[in-house]
C-alpha cells in the first residue's frame, strides 16, 4: 500500500512516520519543482510524478497552497483526498467565507475588498477595529493588516495599493473581542464516520501558532456539541475525507469559525502522544481507507511549538512527560523547527511541567510560556 503526499515538510514527514507502521509507503512531492523526495529523510527519488500518480493507491496533501494546475492533475486521478474542492475553500479565504455564508455557520462579519478604496466603505460598515487578511498565501501572520484607528487608514491604504486585489482580494473582518480561540480536529472516512478529538485551547503570538492545550480547560458539553455541529456542516458540505481542523473564537458560550484547515494541523500535534490514535495516523487510515482509529485522550497535553530556535541541548528531555520532535530544517525567523509534547496527569502537573522547561530553553522563543504555565496549575 502506498500514498503521495503534495508538499515535503514536517506534516508529510510526520505522516510518514505514522504510515510505515500500518505497511504503508509513503513519498512526497515538493511542490516547488515537483521532484519526488522521501519525506523522512528528503533524499531525491528517482520517479516521474506520471507514474507515481498512476502507482501509489491515494493522494493527499500536507498544506493547501498547492499550485492549482498540480492539483487538477492529481484530481483527474480520482484518487485525492480529501477533495479538491475542500482544498481550493482553505487555501481562499473568500472561497472559505462563501461556504460559512451557505451553511449559515456563524464567523466574523466581514467585507471582501477588491479595490482599496472600498476600504472606506468596509470601515463604515464593519468600524474602526479591523483586521485585514490577503485571501491567498496568507499563513502564520503573514498577509494580513490590522487597523486599530481611523488616523492609520490613508498609510494602510498606500501600503496596499501595492498588492493586486483583482488577483487576490482582502477579506477585512471586524476585530472582535473574543474570551479566547479553540479548535476542533477531526477525522471523516469515505462512509462518513467521525471520531472527534477533544477541543484544543490555543495561544498565539504575533499571529502564530505557540501553545496548544488539550482537552481545553472549562469546556462545557454544550460548547463541544456546537464544535461538532459546525464540524459536521462543514465536512457534509465538502463531503470531506481526512483530518479537518476548524479554528474557532469563543464569546461566551458561542463559537464563532475563524478558519477552516483541510489536512492535519498545528494545533492537533498534541494528539502524538496525549490521543490513543494520533492525527498523523488517522488521516493516513481514513484516506487509505483504513478503520478510523480511537480519538480518545490518554493524557492532559501541552503542545509547544520551537520556533526561530537554533538547535540546543536535549536535557529537558529530562522532565517527565516531556517528548520533542525537531523537524530539522534550516532556523531562520518565525520558523517552526519543532515542537515540545508535554503529557501530564492534570492541569497542576502539566503547569508545572512547563514551568520546568523554561528553565532549559530560551526564554525570548518562547514568550507565553511562563504565564501559560502558571495559569494552568491555578486551575
Amino acid at each position: 500500500m502506498s500514498i503521495l503526499v503534495l508538499g515535503s515538510g514536517q506534516l508529510a514527514r510526520m505522516m510518514a512516520l505514522s504510515a510505515y507502521p500500518l505497511g504503508i509507503s509513503v513519498q512526497a512531492v515538493d511542490v516547488a519543482d515537483n521532484k519526488i523526495v522521501d519525506p523522512v529523510t528528503k533524499q531525491v527519488i528517482n520517479n516521474t510524478l506520471e507514474r507515481l500518480i498512476e502507482e501509489v493507491d491515494a493522494i493527499t496533501v500536507e498544506f493547501e497552497h498547492i499550485p492549482e494546475d498540480l492539483l487538477e492533475i492529481v484530481h483527474r486521478s480520482g484518487k485525492l483526498k480529501p477533495s479538491v474542492e475542500a482544498i481550493l475553500t482553505g487555501a481562499d479565504r473568500v472561497r472559505e467565507k462563501k461556504l460559512l455564508e451557505k451553511l449559515d455557520i456563524a464567523n466574523c462579519p466581514f467585507s471582501i475588498v477588491t479595490e482599496v478604496k472600498q476600504l472606506e466603505d468596509a470601515v463604515e460598515s464593519l468600524g474602526n477595529s479591523l483586521i485585514i487578511k490577503a485571501s491567498r498565501d496568507g499563513y502564520d501572520g503573514y498577509g494580513q493588516w490590522r487597523l486599530h484607528d481611523l488616523a492609520e487608514l490613508p498609510k494602510l491604504k498606500e501600503q496596499l495599493s501595492k498588492l493586486d486585489l483583482q488577483k487576490v482580494p482582502l477579506v477585512v473582518e471586524k476585530m472582535l473581542k473574543f474570551d479566547r480561540e479553540l479548535s476542533l480536529v477531526a477525522v471523516r472516512n469515505a462512509e462518513g464516520d467521525i471520531a472527534y478529538y477533544p477541543l484544543a485551547e490555543n495561544l498565539h503570538y504575533q499571529g502564530q501558532l505557540h501553545v496548544s492545550v488539550a482537552p481545553a480547560p472549562h469546556v462545557s458539553n454544550e460548547l463541544t456539541q456546537q464544535a461538532q455541529t459546525i464540524f459536521n456542516k462543514l465536512a457534509e458540505s465538502l463531503d470531506y475525507v481526512g483530518v479537518l481542523a476548524v479554528e474557532f473564537f469563543q464569546i461566551g458560550q458561542q463559537l464563532l469559525v475563524n478558519e477552516i484547515a483541510p489536512r492535519v494541523h498545528n494545533s492537533g500535534h498534541w494528539t502524538m502522544h496525549g490521543a490513543d490514535t494520533c492525527q498523523f495516523e488517522n488521516h493516513i487510515r481514513a484516506v487509505r481507507g483504513l478503520p478510523l482509529g480511537s480519538t480518545k485522550m490518554t493524557s492532559p497535553t501541552a503542545m509547544i511549538n520551537i520556533i526561530g530556535c537554533k538547535n540546543f541541548a536535549r536535557e529537558m528531555l529530562s522532565i517527565p512527560g516531556c517528548h520533542m520532535h525537531w523537524y530539522g530544517k534550516t532556523p531562520r525567523e518565525k520558523r517552526k523547527m519543532g515542537h515540545f509534547n508535554l503529557c501530564a496527569d492534570n492541569y497542576q502537573q502539566l503547569g508545572a511541567s512547563m514551568l520546568a522547561l523554561t528553565e532549559y530553553v530560551p526564554v525570548e522563543n518562547f514568550p507565553m510560556l511562563k504565564d501559560e504555565a502558571r495559569r494552568l496549575m491555578d486551575i
